[in-house]
């Protein structure tokens, strides 16, 4: 469904009863990427999944994206849901820095945190100006040689040679982001803080689920998260790459079952 919020006309899918549990999508990616946690976790808790502004079937804006901007409009979606209750918040790569923004400006509307293929550092200057050469191209040529480049590293190798059915769906979700999409999320990433400095603040409980075969976050970047957040929990799941809910649909949900029964219900 849509709705307006602030300068946008923001899409989300709103399943289940319970504490809502609100699923922040990556780059470049929709709401889409949450069906499999639709279909396995809404018959415990109310799931709430938006398309970021410039993603899927939301609005996008000629002003300069941020994690701080992301953040904001997820909470104005709470608002104007209304959602008053406290969330879990669950986001994945680039949702990851969208959560680490919510944190820092909502912490008080949040029971718990679940963080997955994500960082806490900041860009290294690389990465930025690999982030410099993608808008680049992006904004030469389209966005099509970007999903050619990136594709590979969001699944596993043995998902790229052996998963036509899901190669193909996530090559539509990328095709489904708007050119200002993938340039303000390029942006926003490689402008974003480093957000180390608050992990040992957290004190919510929080989950951390990251894939063995990721090509983007490695596993030393997850055990530094799990060193610095007082109380969290991580977990590898086997097999997996970047995109390891889609992946892995059934280990995913049942860490995020496990962790929302004994902790958060």
């Amino acid at each position: 469904m849509k709705i307006k919020v602030r300068d946008i006309t923001m899409f989300y899918e709103d399943h289940g009863q319970g504490i809502p549990v609100l699923f922040v999508h990556g780059y470049p990616l929709n709401q889409k990427i949450w069906q499999p946690q639709i279909e396995g976790l809404s018959d415990i808790v109310r799931i709430i999944t938006p398309d970021l502004r410039g993603h899927g079937e939301s609005q996008a804006s000629e002003r300069e994206y941020s994690m701080d901007l992301f953040a904001e409009d997820c909470a104005a979606l709470l608002d104007a849901i209304p959602i008053t209750q406290k969330i879990v918040l669950c986001g994945l790569s680039m949702g990851g820095y969208v959560s680490f923004a919510f944190l820092r400006k909502y912490s008080s509307r949040l029971a718990g945190l679940i963080l997955t293929a994500t960082r806490a550092s900041p860009d290294s200057e690389t990465v930025k100006q690999n982030r410099e050469k993608a808008i680049t191209q992006v904004q030469s040529e389209g966005v099509n040689k970007v999903i050619d480049n990136m594709l590979p590293k969001l699944l596993s190798p043995l998902s790229m040679a052996h998963n036509p059915a899901l190669v193909n769906q996530v090559r539509e979700i990328m095709q489904s982001v708007s050119s200002q999409g993938y340039i303000g999320d390029l942006t926003g990433m490689k402008n974003r803080p480093d957000s180390t400095p608050l992990l040992p603040t957290i004190n919510i409980p929080t989950l951390l689920i990251f894939g063995d075969q990721d090509e983007i976050i490695s596993i030393d970047e997850a055990k530094r998260l799990d060193s610095l957040i007082p109380d969290s929990r991580l977990e590898i799941i086997n097999g997996a790459g970047h995109l390891l809910n889609l992946e892995k649909p059934e280990e995913f949900n049942t860490i995020v079952r496990d962790f929302l029964t004994k902790k958060i219900i």
